[in-house]
């Protein structure tokens, strides 16, 4: 069984077991997560939207995602600024979708 979730404002593709780094969530690790934006579920055979259709997770971990150098710069001008950028992400692992 496979369902597509909105978690933070993003869609992601998932099934029981998978792993998979989601935007920051404000969650201790080892703790249970539940989404309720369940957008569509499918199975072998069928396609459905169920709209009480629950994703349950567990915490993993909280880290930082690699470093992104930003880099500006206005010739002939001496401008020049570099920025680095680190995202935060939560990764988490479906226990179990429900419908």
């Amino acid at each position: 069984m496979r369902a597509i979730v909105e978690i933070s404002d993003k869609q992601f593709v998932v099934s029981q077991g998978d792993k998979l780094f989601v935007p920051l969530q404000k969650s201790e690790e080892g703790s249970e997560i539940t989404f309720d934006k369940v957008l569509l579920t499918s199975n072998e055979t069928d396609v459905s939207v169920n709209p009480s259709a629950k994703v349950n997770a567990k915490v993993i971990r909280h880290i930082k995602a690699d470093k992104i150098t930003v880099f500006k710069k206005k010739r002939r001008k001496r401008y020049r600024r570099t920025k680095g950028h680190r995202q935060q992400l939560t990764e988490i692992e479906i226990t179990s979708l429900s419908n």
